[in-house]
């Protein structure tokens, strides 16, 4: 609940910030309003618009970096509390890779001695098209017995 009202006053402040930054004016302006145009078409005033505008932005960007930084200190405090690390979009990679969890870990004595060779690369163009498939090449069914080593 906590992250969700910080969220909210983030976006506030975003907006509010952008929008205070848009109605500026930008250091061009000014020689314009010097020889009268643009001083009467201000809604603060001359003067008044550049003094509120400049120190409503300070305070916003200063909300605006407080509350990144307790959002951040938020998030993390959170994740480590739970032992569990977001992975974002790799969390859906991340399970297709992973080994199922009933199979019990294997040794290098235990391991199955792969036999296949590796699939020959052909062009459809220049393959005869009366060819048959190649054989498939079975997989042992057993594994390699495991041989001690004497110690020396």
């Amino acid at each position: 609940m906590t992250f969700k009202i910080m969220l909210a006053l983030y976006l506030i402040v975003a907006v509010a910030m952008i929008l205070f930054i848009l109605m500026q004016r930008g250091a061009g302006a000014q020689a314009g309003s010097g020889f009268g145009s643009g001083a009467s078409g201000t809604v603060f005033g001359a003067r008044g618009a550049a003094n509120f505008l400049s120190i409503s932005t300070k305070w916003l960007a200063v909300a605006f970096f407080a509350i990144s930084i307790g959002m951040g200190v938020y998030v993390a405090r959170q994740a480590r509390a739970s032992g569990e690390v977001d992975l974002g979009v790799m969390a859906s990679a991340a399970v297709k890779t992973e080994a199922p969890a009933t199979a019990k870990p294997s040794t290098a004595a235990e391991t199955p001695v792969a036999t296949e060779a590796p699939a020959a690369t052909t062009d459809a163009a220049t393959a005869p098209s009366n060819a048959a498939p190649a054989p498939a090449v079975e997989k042992p069914a057993a594994t390699v017995p495991a041989v001690e080593v004497p110690k020396k």
